[in-house]
């Protein structure tokens, strides 16, 4: 399958190098100078993944990320030179899966774009090749593997591919606790960044959109000192 990457950046610069690295590994790179023009690009279909920076003129990363989220799952890395803690949760809290610093490595881009496509990508093919149900169900909540949707209680949820990657690793074992190392591995294997702070993130978003009351939460259990599950009340 042919990928087509959007590169959302407005330093030409950094838009020649990745499109170097991108096309020598194999990929179609499509460009964007501001957030207006890449939610026109995802709009108008095709687009695999979006590499998108936080700090662009018209529409910015964070704005761009919140209006891609009402209607696409696909991948998003967000590139930025904006390096502090508070920067990283809040643009994987909107929906981001990923979040890497400038100065950044050019191979080390291409490999998280490698990994976020193949687990995106890989998630459905994985469940057709295996004789288990087309549809994940724990309690009200039904996940299918294919269409990538998720559903409680009938009515869509709307989930990132990392929180869709996360909830289906989950639901493909009920009851059975994952340790935050294993849930990494299925949503970016070794070049994700395993920080607990990142993950806490992303179950704390799960947990606000499946969960009747998040504070108490009654599918995604933490199981102290070891990981996460997931379970009917």
């Amino acid at each position: 399958m042919n990928h087509t990457i959007l590169i959302a950046e407005d330093d030409p610069d950094i838009v020649e190098l990745l499109t170097l690295y991108l096309t020598g590994a194999g990929f179609s790179v499509q460009t964007a100078a501001d957030g207006n023009q890449a939610l026109a690009a995802v709009q108008a279909g095709g687009i695999s993944l979006v590499l998108a920076d936080l700090m662009m003129p018209g529409l910015n990363g964070y704005a761009l990320i919140r209006q891609v989220r009402t209607f696409s799952n696909l991948p998003i890395l967000i590139l930025s030179a904006k390096s502090l803690d508070t920067d990283k949760v809040l643009g994987l809290d909107i929906g981001a899966d990923a979040y890497l610093t400038k100065p950044f490595n050019a191979l080390e881009v291409v490999a998280y774009v490698k990994a976020a496509l193949r687990r995106y990508y890989s998630l459905g093919a994985q469940a057709g090749e295996t004789p288990t149900p087309s549809t994940l169900s724990v309690g009200p909540i039904e996940l299918d593997p294919v269409q990538f949707t998720v559903r409680k209680n009938g009515r869509a949820v709307s989930l990132t591919s990392t929180e869709l990657k996360i909830l289906a690793k989950l639901m493909a074992s009920p009851g059975r606790v994952f340790t935050k190392a294993q849930l990494y591995e299925c949503v970016g294997g070794e070049f994700y960044e395993s920080d607990d702070n990142t993950m806490m993130v992303h179950i704390s978003n799960l947990r606000a959109k499946i969960e009747d009351d998040p504070s108490k939460p009654q599918y995604i259990k933490t199981v102290r000192g070891l990981g996460y599950k997931i379970e009917s009340p």
